[in-house]
């Protein structure tokens, strides 16, 4: 082979990596953008995202108000800010609790077999029989408005699926040579499951929690949204759409300013998760 040919083969097979950085690097930095915003909320000189002037009410946004004010004249990019700060506890810390108590239920399931097995997908496949909207605005009616039981309740809903991520996947460790050798040698189910089957089983559920994220944020807009998500005056990105839904015909952007916001987070949300999920696909790891 010539040199030139040589060169040419090179730039060929950096070519899609260097393409695939630039894909994730748009999304990437978009949910750092919304993450660091979150965090310093109360250091950047926001106004109170409560306080209300109604002389300034649906004003447009202009140099002063960047996104304009709302019905009862509250600053729109302060109440988009401090609200990715609930969307963000709601949609990082309900599916971590879904994923603790799904995931240890699929890696028994998929580990032992048997009844166990039995009895975690019949109880998987009981929690998917209900509507999950349904199911969560009966949670949060029960236990009430607060950031905490709407969290709970979701949390709650993610478990199904948690569950099944980690039964099928542990599935597919359960077999490998390594953990064979593992048993042959002696090794409890304790000692194979923590220290063999799990460190192979967080990448994939870390890439489908990124994905469940965006779930949870869509989830907890539509509670707001029905008037069963996170009480006033906090603000929340579902419930924002719910006050802007009034004033379409004459301020369209209070309800499609925090609509654009959570589309484009949870794009981002999804773009991400699924490079995260084709990078630790098992099919493509060796024995």
């Amino acid at each position: 082979m010539s040199a030139s040919a040589a060169k040419g083969a090179v730039v060929a097979a950096t070519r899609p990596r260097r393409r695939w950085h630039w894909a994730l690097a748009l999304p990437l930095g978009w949910l750092m953008l919304v993450v660091f915003l979150a965090i310093t909320a109360d250091w950047i000189g926001l106004p109170d995202p409560s306080a209300q002037e109604l002389i300034l009410r649906r004003k447009p946004p202009s140099a002063e108000y960047l996104l304009g004010t709302d019905n009862l004249g509250r600053d729109m990019l302060s109440r988009i800010i401090y609200g990715a700060r609930t969307s963000l506890i709601v949609g990082i810390c309900a599916p971590f609790l879904g994923f603790l108590v799904g995931g240890a239920i699929g890696m028994s399931a998929g580990y032992f077999r048997g009844k166990i097995d039995m009895l975690a997908v019949g109880f998987i496949d009981i929690l998917l029989a209900f509507p999950s909207l349904v199911l969560a605005l009966t949670f949060t009616a029960y236990l009430g408005q607060s950031l905490f039981n709407v969290t709970l309740a979701l949390g709650i809903l993610s478990i199904p699926a948690a569950a099944r991520v980690s039964r099928a996947n542990t599935l597919a460790w359960a077999n490998r040579d390594f953990v064979l050798a593992a048993r042959t040698i002696g090794a409890s189910n304790w000692r194979i499951i923590t220290r063999e089957i799990l460190p192979n089983l967080l990448p994939p559920m870390f890439a489908f929690w990124l994905v469940a994220i965006s779930v949870i944020i869509v989830a907890e807009g539509a509670l707001s949204f029905l008037g069963l998500g996170i009480p006033a005056p906090q603000p929340s990105w579902g419930g924002m759409i719910a006050d802007g839904r009034e004033a379409l015909d004459v301020a369209p952007y209070t309800a499609l300013i925090p609509a654009a916001v959570m589309f484009a987070t949870v794009l981002s949300l999804n773009f991400v998760g699924d490079m995260v999920r084709n990078m630790v696909d098992p099919r493509r790891s060796a024995l």
